[in-house]
């Protein structure tokens, strides 16, 4: 991807970013972007990292969208440029590089991480899928209940979500933890099993953090699928000609995308939006061509 035609539109996805960073919650996740290095006359790894809402979960009233912004690695200190400015809690992978965001030293006041069962839950299948583990077996019994519970529950409002798991989730949770602990101090971190079992003890504060908050979900499978065409189309494009390329793609990848979550044809968005910007749209009117509100101005 090299050219640079949709560059005109970066005010609209600077726009949206700004809309997602004033709510308290959001998902993020990054994926490879691989960009033309002409330099070294071969390809360099670049990121584009996924900054999205969704509230349809929880019956939330703000529309869902997706912002990728490109960056030339997968540093920390993108996640801290890419969220300054928000506040809340964040549903993330457990890529270290977001505990930077929860430092009392940044700005931008309390970030909290609430961590994703489904990533744990892969560690346990690896290792039952691989040995057989009866242990791995039991753990993914009973974080099958946590799901159970979770997809009995979607759909309502936060506040009976929170309830819900608070009455029900939450005793199931407690006997995990015990569980969790006595295998841990029967098992070798060296073994295979004893490894995958540490890395869901190290994270169990974020991985709890759903039981207190009707908003949060109990995974962030959200923000996969949020990536996924990314990934698909990377195999396609096979790479960005350049930064400013990789800028591009991440731009015209985040109004196509949350136009797909909001049931706008991405087409006829940006016909439409970039006829606009080289009409000369009043840059004071910009929330008018943010992709959620396409439908209601026919």
């Amino acid at each position: 991807m090299d050219g640079e035609d949709f560059v005109p539109s970066g005010p609209v996805v600077d726009h949206m970013l700004s809309e997602l960073k004033t709510l308290t919650k959001l998902f993020v996740d990054e994926t490879r972007c691989p960009v033309l290095d002409p330099r070294r006359g071969k390809t360099k790894t670049g990121y584009l990292w996924a900054i999205a809402r969704d509230e349809r979960p929880f019956g939330g009233t703000a529309p869902p969208g997706v912002v990728f912004c490109y960056a030339d690695g997968r540093g920390s200190k993108h996640a801290s440029v890419f969220l300054t400015g928000f506040s809340g809690t964040l549903q993330v992978d457990s890529y270290t590089g977001y505990n930077t965001l929860t430092k009392p030293s940044r700005n931008s006041g309390l970030v909290k991480l609430a961590y994703c069962w489904a990533h744990a839950r892969r560690k346990l299948k690896e290792v039952h899928d691989r040995d057989a583990s009866p242990i791995a077996k039991e753990g993914l019994k009973r974080i099958a209940k946590f799901y159970k519970i979770e997809e009995a529950i979607r759909g309502q409002s936060a506040k009976q979500r929170k309830s819900a798991r608070q009455e029900q989730t939450k005793p199931l949770m407690e006997d995990f933890e015990i569980w969790l602990k006595t295998q841990r101090s029967r098992i070798s971190t060296k073994l295979r099993l004893g490894e995958k079992l540490s890395y869901i003890a190290k994270y169990m504060d974020g991985l709890k953090l759903f039981l207190g908050d009707g908003t949060v979900e109990i995974d962030s499978n959200i923000i996969e699928r949020a990536i996924r065409p990314i990934v698909l189309n990377r195999k396609n494009a096979l790479f960005a000609g350049h930064d400013e390329g990789g800028r591009t793609w991440a731009r015209i990848a985040s109004l196509i995308e949350t136009c797909k979550l909001n049931n706008v044809e991405p087409y006829a968005y940006l016909k439409a939006t970039l006829e606009a910007i080289a009409a000369g749209h009043p840059a004071a009117r910009i929330d008018e061509l943010i992709p959620w509100k396409f439908n209601k101005q026919g």
